[in-house]
């Protein structure tokens, strides 16, 4: 693996996040909110995106939540992450689910220089609030899919509100994700993501906003973004 200092890498973020790896694959775990969101995520990247003979990237995967949803669509996926021990336990569980999912330890820039123009599909999902640089991650995205290849992100927008329900109410109040999970001033507006998009040479198809009920434990779409959402964008064919 790359050295720390040609990664677009917080040390410390990735630390927090190989502590809970062993609990990825429990649905009422530290990882819960990503096993309630997921069916919504696959729902709105097989609409927009046929998954089936796919060849498609998830960078970013963890231990390969959405991976497996995707591959048990028919897609060909790669699993991308710096977390030694996510990637572990993805592996064992995608081993245990009879499903092959190449899952490798590099980053998605380091990637980009390697199989450029080679992804239909391109997720980053629930990254780009993690890392020191999320315009680079998105620019590495744009070059891992090939033209008219589709790419879809998520994040969390920058604003009272974000800061309310996604640290205060799901860390503290709810206890849906563990404290500290989430840095608010590396929350990321829309009009921010869409510029990085641009400059990446992507073409914005829409944003979604996501919302989550604590009641029935599920996630909707929705026209407000002001919280969690998603964005869909596409390659340029020519």
């Amino acid at each position: 693996m790359n050295t720390e200092q040609t990664l677009n890498l917080d040390p410390e973020e990735l630390a927090k996040f190989e502590r809970m790896a062993q609990s990825w694959w429990d649905p009422k775990g530290d990882f819960r909110p990503l096993h309630e969101m997921n069916p919504l995520r696959l729902e709105y990247i097989s609409e927009r995106a046929p998954l089936a003979g796919a060849k498609v990237l998830d960078a970013g995967c963890g231990g390969g939540i959405l991976c497996e949803a995707m591959a048990r669509r028919g897609a060909r996926v790669t699993g991308l992450d710096l977390g030694e021990t996510a990637l572990e336990v993805a592996r064992q569980h995608a081993q245990q689910e009879n499903l092959e999912i190449e899952y490798l330890e590099t980053a998605v820039e380091t990637l980009a220089t390697e199989r450029e123009s080679t992804y239909d599909v391109v997720c980053c999902l629930e990254m780009l609030e993690h890392v020191p640089d999320p315009g680079k991650v998105v620019q590495a995205c744009a070059r891992l899919a090939r033209p008219g290849g589709q790419l879809f992100f998520s994040t969390l927008d920058r604003n009272p509100r974000s800061w309310l329900f996604a640290i205060v109410g799901a860390e503290y109040v709810l206890r849906l994700l563990p404290r500290g999970t989430h840095d608010y001033a590396r929350f990321i507006r829309p009009a921010e993501l869409a510029a990085a998009l641009r400059d990446s040479g992507l073409l914005l198809q829409e944003f979604k906003g996501m919302k989550y009920n604590p009641f029935s434990h599920r996630f909707s779409l929705s026209a407000d973004t002001r919280v969690n959402y998603l964005a869909h964008a596409s390659r340029p064919s020519a």
